[in-house]
């Protein structure tokens, strides 16, 4: 039975630097960059080749990279952490990718709806961004209209109510002029790039380069699953005991990822371990009857920091997910059919009250212990 497609390659390195450059470019070669930002170019962060535990290097995990084509740069993820952070690229100078996507919360956020730049609510939740290198699947955003994390990183930008560069405003073309005005733009693309042309493809990598690199691989259930491990066995040693958690909360991750027809709920045939990003053929699940939008979650790393759930913002707390799963999927063309029992109609795993709690207590052991505190993974700006 297919249930964990534990597909993992090597984490991949730095692309060439670009010509005539190199890493002991002194910051004071770039004024505007060291007036606006605290950045330090002359020794950029490391996000081309982090350290990362076993399991996140087994040859099976790197395969679902979705950066293959175009592997993360120190350089490249800098400049996309400047634009990530950086309020002037809304049209008004009011809102960045980072308003919605907070460091502290899986770069997710707790707020039942986003907010735009004009303060207005908008009818879609925050993703958390926290291994989205590890979806190799189709389609970004909720509803999966973006066909790339590249072509994603720039829909909120032209959206008329997120950040408000939309056709009325000059789209993307306005964008980049304003950018040429900002004084650390031109230097910062030259130093990434090699020459300071702010086009969209390298407004657009950038961006991807410095997602990708927001990875969550240290919370307790990591270091705990580090000691138990074994690339030897076909499922890498997931569902063995893990000595950092307790014994509730290993109810609750045997429950996850054993296969349903061995008596578990198979949770990690659709999020799948170590980084719990969402399987590449994952569909939706049955939030509403007849749903034919096939709607992505995030991974479920740091799940715990980003209440309510779903992207209807209908489910309150992780205990109520988990009770949802146990027999409130409704049926339509959209739904998963690892979530449809063999003889059609609804799965009903009439979990105990103790056991739902369990399950929940485990997604909790997923929250990342250092990305919060990573300076990487700031605001560089000074002002």
């Amino acid at each position: 039975m297919r249930w964990f497609p534990f597909l993992v390659l090597p984490i991949l390195g730095a692309c060439a630097t670009p010509p005539g450059m190199d890493d002991a470019t002194p910051s004071a070669d770039f004024p505007a960059v060291a007036e606006w930002t605290t950045l330090d170019l002359g020794h950029p962060d490391n996000y081309a080749d982090p350290s990362l535990p076993a399991p996140y290097r087994d040859p099976a995990v790197t395969a679902l990279d979705s950066g293959r084509h175009d592997p993360i740069t120190d350089r490249g993820a800098t400049l996309g952490r400047v634009l990530f952070f950086d309020p002037r690229l809304s049209v008004n100078d009011r809102v960045s990718c980072a308003s919605c996507h907070l460091p502290s919360h899986g770069f997710g956020d707790t707020a039942a709806f986003s907010i735009g730049h004009a303060g207005t609510p908008l009818a879609i939740r925050t993703m958390r961004l926290v291994n989205a290198r590890w979806y190799a699947g189709p389609g970004f955003l909720w509803d999966r209209r973006a066909p790339t994390l590249e072509a994603q990183a720039t829909q909120p930008i032209v959206h008329p109510l997120e950040m408000g560069w939309d056709p009325a405003h000059g789209g993307l073309d306005a964008l980049r002029q304003k950018m040429t005005r900002l004084p650390y733009y031109p230097e910062l693309f030259r130093w990434a790039w090699g020459s300071d042309a702010i086009t969209t493809d390298r407004l657009r990598r950038a961006l991807a380069m410095y997602v990708r690199s927001i990875v969550a691989v240290d919370s307790r259930w990591d270091r705990g699953y580090a000691q138990v491990y074994d690339p030897d066995t076909p499922d890498r040693g997931v569902r063995r005991d893990v000595p950092t958690l307790t014994t509730e909360e290993n109810r609750g991750r045997a429950l996850f990822m054993t296969p349903i027809a061995e008596g578990g709920l198979g949770c990690a045939g659709c999020h799948v371990p170590p980084t719990f990003a969402l399987a590449a053929d994952a569909r939706s699940n049955g939030l509403r009857a007849g749903e034919t939008t096939v709607f992505k979650a995030p991974s479920l790393k740091d799940a715990a920091r980003t209440p309510p759930y779903m992207h209807s913002a209908m489910l309150t707390s992780l205990t109520l997910v988990v009770a949802f799963y146990d027999g409130f999927t409704q049926p339509g063309p959209s739904l998963d059919p690892r979530l449809v029992p063999p003889g059609g109609g609804q799965l009903r795993f009439g979990l105990s009250a103790a056991d739902r709690e369990a399950v929940a207590a485990f997604l909790r052991t997923l929250d990342d212990l250092s990305l919060p505190d990573d300076p990487r993974f700031q605001s560089p700006f000074r002002r």
